[in-house]
């Protein structure tokens, strides 16, 4: 099927009358399209400016705002949460395409801070791909579907390979730590320090690097180079905050609950040899595997009341990236009825408000670690270490944490690292260790 009969059929397929909102979905490749899935560039199809969610052979592109869902109290409040389901479901779903991420779709990067306000997006036009199929949804009322398809037209020519961001990229870039070496490293002593009175098992201490341009930095340009240097990552985009995340919150398929936290680091040297020892090390290590139980021991409080089961490995795995190894776990388990809901198990959502912040990202004793991070680190975390992700009408849904990330507005960048401060930690190693993390969106940015 060619660009222009595919657009013909979107067209055919919106329907709605007056405020009433039609999600109207249509195979955009596969079988009986003459498109291959593998063919839809998504980060084409998101634009210059438009929300992205990838991750490998899933992803989610789109463009326009047809609703925006207010988390005014953030993730703590509940029943805002709740009522995000009730607000996709309002919004009729009519097409061919079934299944996770087809019909409404809200995305969003939400806050640290649980109780910080938020903000999901529920594109006017999405564009998504799994494996070996692609679609199109489109959610107009009748006063705007004619607009909406002009845009689902551009959508698709430049989810076929037509986007160009013309503007030339930056050339001179000025690169500074927020706050200095050593005033930092002074901040994580005084931190061990607390840990070993008793105050914290674990604490996740963050630094800020900024990064000034000559020009605007041509956003599309990085996340296909964060794709290309992060394959396994998911890659996103939510307004300004951008990055490469390796590090899986929830995942809700049906009743299907995953969940893949990271903790526990060390570099990686390029030599075969070298880092099967330094794998060894990391697997090995007392510290390490400490800073990694504390996170599996959370979610496993979290998550186990709400599960019919739920399987836990006895010991770590690692993940691999480019430049630093981690020790994760994968866990999975089977959703009971929601409480509230009987019949239906909790949206992706209702998980990510139950478990977040991990000890990943937060610390434990959860609250004590929260309150001591406002207190020291110096500047409000925003998304960076939030949720990011998306949800669907039927509560199906992946969410990542916002790590590996950047905040990027115009000429101006400010990226992030963390790490895991437990007992046993030093300094030195935990700079080195952010100084490695931050190289994932400098290799990305900083393009001299």
């Amino acid at each position: 099927m060619t660009h222009e009969a595919l657009g013909s059929s979107f067209r055919a397929g919106s329907q709605g009358s007056g405020h009433h909102l039609v999600a109207a979905t249509r195979r955009l490749a596969g079988e009986g399209t003459g498109v291959v899935a593998a063919d839809i560039d998504l980060i084409g199809a998101a634009g210059a400016d438009g929300v992205l969610w990838r991750h490998e052979g899933f992803g989610l592109a789109g463009r326009g705002v047809a609703m925006r869902i207010e988390l005014a109290g953030g993730l703590a409040d509940r029943a805002a949460v709740a009522r995000v389901a009730a607000s996709l479901a309002e919004i009729e779903p009519s097409g061919d395409v079934t299944g996770p991420g087809t019909g409404a779709v809200a995305l969003g990067a939400l806050p640290f801070l649980r109780e910080a306000p938020g903000v999901l997006i529920v594109p006017r036009v999405l564009i998504g791909r799994r494996d070996d199929e692609a679609w199109l949804t489109t959610i107009t009322a009748a006063s705007d579907a004619s607009s909406a398809m002009e845009l689902a037209e551009t959508m698709i020519s430049d989810a076929l390979g037509g986007y160009t961001d013309n503007r030339p990229p930056p050339s001179e870039f000025t690169l500074t730590s927020v706050m200095d070496h050593g005033a930092w490293s002074k901040l994580v002593s005084d931190a061990i320090a607390r840990i070993g009175d008793g105050a914290f098992g674990k604490v996740v201490l963050s630094r800020q690097v900024a990064v000034r341009a000559n020009r605007p930095f041509v956003t599309s340009d990085v996340l296909s180079r964060l794709s290309t240097l992060y394959p396994t990552c998911v890659i996103f985009r939510m307004d300004d905050f951008l990055g490469a995340s390796p590090e899986l919150l929830i995942e809700r398929r049906g009743a299907r609950v995953v969940t893949h936290p990271l903790a526990g680091t060390i570099g990686r040297s390029g030599d075969l040899v070298t880092d099967e020892a330094l794998v060894a090390g990391l697997l090995a290590s007392p510290k390490q595997r400490r800073e990694h139980a504390f996170v599996i021991d959370d979610l496993r409080r979290t998550l186990g009341p709400v599960c019919d089961c739920l399987e836990v490995p006895d010991k770590p795995t690692v993940l691999e990236l480019r430049n630093v190894t981690h020790l994760a776990t994968e866990m999975s388990g089977v959703l009971l009825p929601a409480s509230d809901r009987p019949g239906q198990v909790p949206t992706a959502l209702d998980l990510v408000a139950r478990v977040h912040p991990t000890p990943a990202i937060g610390g434990t004793p959860t609250d004590a670690a929260v309150a001591y991070i406002r207190e020291v680190e110096g500047y409000d975390r925003g998304r960076y270490s939030g949720p990011v992700g998306w949800v669907d009408a039927h509560g199906d849904g992946s969410w990542v944490i916002g790590l590996r990330s950047a905040e990027v507005t115009g000429d101006r960048g400010t990226l992030y690292a963390g790490v895991g401060l437990v007992a046993g930690s030093r300094p030195g190693s935990e700079l080195e260790e952010t100084q490695l993390k931050l190289q994932a969106l400098l290799a990305a940015m900083v393009r001299p």
